[in-house]
């Protein structure tokens, strides 16, 4: 365990770095071409770069594709090792304006919202709330997002850094720092100086305190484009062939047993994450997601047929269907490297909690990091309900957050 004064600086800064952080706009945005996505995420990175100088770390780098490296100095003998986190937040919910409440000495009550009062957080919604009675928790004001996904991470791996400035007795050896974007829209790594990277990696993107994530969805992202054919409406009959209906038909074909809202645990899943368009195009934008790639394939072959059928019931309607492999799982990876998730495992238990080993049902820049050769295993960051309005964050989840980094850096000693 650390000492009361390190818990305590840890507290404070954690806290004061993530309300920063969250008001900052870094949504990333799935249609753009760019890297990163969105401007602002630009500006986040810029402070966090202006930040790690502050802090005496080296080869400070911004990186106009939308990356921030940087180096803490250590002992040498110690096996150096990396942290990560991502600086975007998701398209799903609005990100821009964040307001962070601290609700002090939660009692366990209904949690409200004042920019909605409709909203409502209770231990319905997320039954961990009762783990935190008696602690800060953290929201946003219930227009947006909180970002605690992953600000969170963000602000640990900051805090961890200021830590071992300001209590030099603190053991480590090399650290490396990579801050990414658009890990939220696929394409967190896309660019990535590998160069900067140690052989052993960490993110912090995780959800409930003592969270170990080693397995992670396979992930395929769909595009499917209806073209029909437009035409007067009073004048249609025979003529038009609506797009928007031939993509609602082909969503409604989709498995009604296999949804996000209807699978749990290891269950794969179609989510329908897009429609827009007119009647002489649409677009349908489809996550496929399961453990196993195989069974994605055969989700994907669904989606052919289903387009396939939709074309032979409306003669002159045709459909384009394109995808990409967004991400894998990195189950076999880590299992080829014990020895990186076990120094994980130790520092978790060494801040006195409870280890959780965990399926990721989603993916981290991590999960491409392992298909590179880089074994990332994915620590919790503490938050929960990530991209939704009632997202919330516990001041001891981000507390001990930062004890862990703290922890595997002395893990990382070669006599462990």
């Amino acid at each position: 365990m650390l000492q009361h004064d390190v818990t305590e600086f840890i507290k404070k800064e954690v806290l004061s770095r993530f309300i920063r952080y969250t008001q900052i706009a870094t949504t990333s945005d799935p249609t753009a071409t760019s890297k990163p996505s969105s401007a602002r995420q630009h500006e986040l990175l810029g402070l966090l770069a202006t930040e790690l100088g502050e802090l005496g770390l080296e080869n400070v780098e911004h990186s106009p594709h939308g990356f921030v490296y940087a180096t803490l100095r250590g002992m040498e003998e110690f096996i150096p090792f990396g942290l990560m986190a991502h600086v975007d937040t998701s398209p799903d919910q609005l990100g821009e304006g964040v307001r962070p409440l601290l609700r002090e000495r939660y009692d366990g009550g209904v949690l409200t919202f004042p920019d909605d009062p409709s909203l409502i957080l209770s231990t319905n919604d997320c039954p961990q709330l009762a783990d935190f009675i008696g602690d800060t928790i953290v929201t946003a004001s219930g227009a947006t997002l909180l970002g605690a996904d992953d600000k969170a991470g963000v602000a640990e791996i900051m805090t961890a850094l200021a830590v071992f400035t300001r209590f030099p007795q603190l053991v480590h050896g090399r650290i490396e720092i990579c801050f990414t974007s658009d890990e939220e829209v696929g394409r967190g790594v896309d660019g990535i100086d590998t160069s900067r990277l140690p052989a052993h990696l960490y993110t912090m993107d995780g959800g409930y305190p003592g969270e170990l994530e080693t397995e992670c969805f396979d992930a395929i992202g769909v595009t499917i484009e209806f073209h029909g054919s437009g035409v007067h409406p009073g004048y249609a009959f025979g003529k038009m062939i609506n797009a928007i209906l031939a993509a609602s038909s082909f969503v409604q074909a989709l498995p009604p047993n296999e949804r996000p809202e209807t699978t749990s645990n290891r269950d794969g899943f179609f989510h329908v994450s897009e429609i827009s368009g007119s009647n002489e195009r649409a677009t349908v934008r489809l996550l496929i997601r399961d453990f196993v790639h195989a069974r994605n394939l055969e989700r994907l072959q669904k989606v052919r047929e289903i387009t396939l059928q939709l074309e032979r019931q409306s003669p002159g309607l045709r459909i384009e269907v394109s995808h990409v492999h967004q991400y894998e799982n990195m189950k076999a990876v880590l299992e080829r490297y014990p020895e990186v998730v076990a120094r994980a495992k130790h520092a978790i238990e060494d801040s006195g909690i409870r280890v959780h080993l965990k399926a990721i049902r989603g993916g981290t820049d991590g999960s491409r990091l392992c298909a590179m050769g880089y074994p990332t295993p994915n620590i919790f960051a503490g938050g929960m309900l990530f991209h939704s309005r009632k997202e919330w964050i516990a001041l001891s989840a981000l507390t001990k957050a930062v004890e862990v980094i703290v922890h595997l850096a002395r893990r990382h000693s070669i006599e462990n």
